[in-house]
């Protein structure tokens, strides 16, 4: 399990050092977030792993939502950059900062808004633990790998649909799932604080 200086070091890097991230910058932070998340929640215990407060998630469906959020994109980046500039297009505005990405994803959450239809995770029980992780952590590699084909051109240019964001461009997008694991992993952490052992 991370340390919490170690979280709080990540933490800082992401508040300051995320202007604009380069391609391998965003692979290492990918890496980086999901894999401090991944440690974490590995080291839960059967009771903790599936404590779910009233109305939130437990730390078991923090781990499903996000492999909803990653897979789906990583399946998504097997087509090249011309396929997807023929279904989605292509952005006439400069990406945003991870910064300013970051604080357009909180201010929609304290709208309202939360996860829908099939990122919405199922019952997850302990017995699942080790393979949901593994699962998570191979969609992440295959994420990070796929970025490979496009450049840091294409990043900026090309666009996804986020369903809540809207219009992302690659490198937005790339920060969002960054921000996401680790958005999780502190409320998993805030969740378990509120648990009397």
């Amino acid at each position: 399990m991370p340390k919490q200086s170690d979280r709080q070091t990540f933490h800082k890097f992401n508040a300051v050092k995320f202007n604009k991230l380069t391609k391998t910058e965003i692979q290492l932070s990918l890496k980086e977030s999901y894999n401090t998340f991944i440690s974490y929640i590995d080291s839960l215990e059967d009771s903790d792993f599936e404590y779910a407060p009233d109305g939130k998630w437990s730390a078991g469906q923090q781990v499903d939502h996000l492999i909803r959020s990653v897979y789906p994109l990583s399946l998504g980046l097997i087509l090249p950059s011309f396929a997807l500039k023929w279904i989605f297009g292509t952005s006439n505005r400069p990406s945003k900062s991870y910064e300013a990405l970051v604080e357009k994803y909180k201010i929609k959450l304290t709208q309202g808004g939360k996860a829908s239809g099939r990122f919405i995770p199922g019952q997850v029980k302990f017995m699942q633990k080790q393979n949901l992780c593994r699962k998570l952590s191979a969609s992440v590699k295959k994420l990070n790998s796929r970025l490979d084909q496009f450049s840091e051109d294409a990043l900026d240019t090309l666009i996804i649909p986020h369903p809540l964001l809207g219009k992302l461009t690659l490198r937005e997008m790339m920060y969002f799932t960054i921000y996401h694991s680790i958005h999780h992993h502190d409320q998993t952490k805030a969740n378990l604080s509120q648990r009397s052992h």
